[in-house]
């Protein structure tokens, strides 16, 4: 049959049958349980989009549709909340056995891999700085670092302040970053997922303006104008880290005439690093 005016079907009238048919009960999906996991997970998302300071258990609580109460029972406050993430963070990290050959090689690999871990959620640096490695979780990472330093034959004073020193420095660094993103987002209309600023962006302008300084007031600003701002911040980032890493080398011992190493003592008397 079809509907002469329109020339479409016209739809059958409902069958018996069908008008008998109880309705269907409406299943509710079925909701994972929260845990621990899924809260850091909940959290590593409202912190990308918002930053550290818009990070806050309701907002946690609001990303998982469930009650702010609900995640007390898992998490004791949102410092406990921020321990984890930052533990969830190196979760599969693992250092090398130490070899004495090569311990700058490791130390190196070791900071780039922790600023990349640090780089891989906004605001991780400012996190990373408000709490202490030293849980059941990280102590085992502390203490192959540890063992990197003195197995190369740094001495002990040397050794327990490496640690903390280079920490400190991947910790600066990728804060800078993070607030020279984060000022270019707000710049950018508030994209806080573009990439991370390369500094050769405004190397021209800031060569310049160095090179225009009175020479009288501004020696050495204006004879390393050409120098300043040249490098990405991977390049910038190695840099520094190199630095450390010849600083420490300065304070192993001197190889003795016949071949052996000197009594400890370097700390008072550390040698000029080598050009490797």
């Amino acid at each position: 049959m079809t509907d002469a005016a329109a020339d479409t079907p016209t739809p059958p009238p409902t069958s018996p049958w069908e008008r008998e048919r109880p309705a269907r009960a409406r299943v509710a999906p079925v909701r994972a349980p929260l845990s621990r996991e899924r809260i850091v997970e909940a959290a590593f998302i409202v912190l990308d989009r918002q930053g550290l300071d818009g990070l806050s258990m309701r907002q946690v609580a609001a990303e998982l549709g469930v009650t702010v109460s609900a995640l007390y029972a898992h998490v004791s406050s949102k410092d406990d909340l921020l321990e984890l993430m930052y533990t969830r963070l190196f979760t599969g990290f693992a250092m090398p056995a130490p070899d004495p050959e090569r311990w700058r090689e490791q130390l190196r690999d070791f900071a780039r891999s922790v600023r990349q871990r640090l780089l891989s959620h906004r605001d991780m640096a400012r996190i990373s700085m408000a709490h202490v490695p030293f849980t059941a979780e990280l102590l085992p990472h502390v203490e192959a670092l540890l063992a990197v330093f003195r197995t190369a034959g740094l001495p002990d004073r040397i050794a327990a302040e490496a640690g903390d020193l280079i920490s400190t420095y991947i910790d600066g660094f990728v804060l800078e970053e993070g607030m020279w993103q984060d000022r270019a987002a707000q710049l950018g209309g508030g994209d806080s997922s573009m990439a991370r600023p390369d500094w050769r962006e405004m190397a021209g302008d800031m060569q310049d303006y160095f090179a225009s300084l009175p020479a009288k007031d501004f020696p050495h600003l204006r004879a390393l104008a050409g120098l300043m701002v040249t490098d990405s911040s991977d390049e910038r980032f190695d840099i520094g880290l190199e630095i450390i890493l010849r600083g420490l080398a300065s304070y192993l011992p001197e190889p003795a005439a016949d071949g052996g190493p000197d009594a400890p003592g370097a700390p008072d008397a550390p040698r000029p690093p080598d050009a490797t």
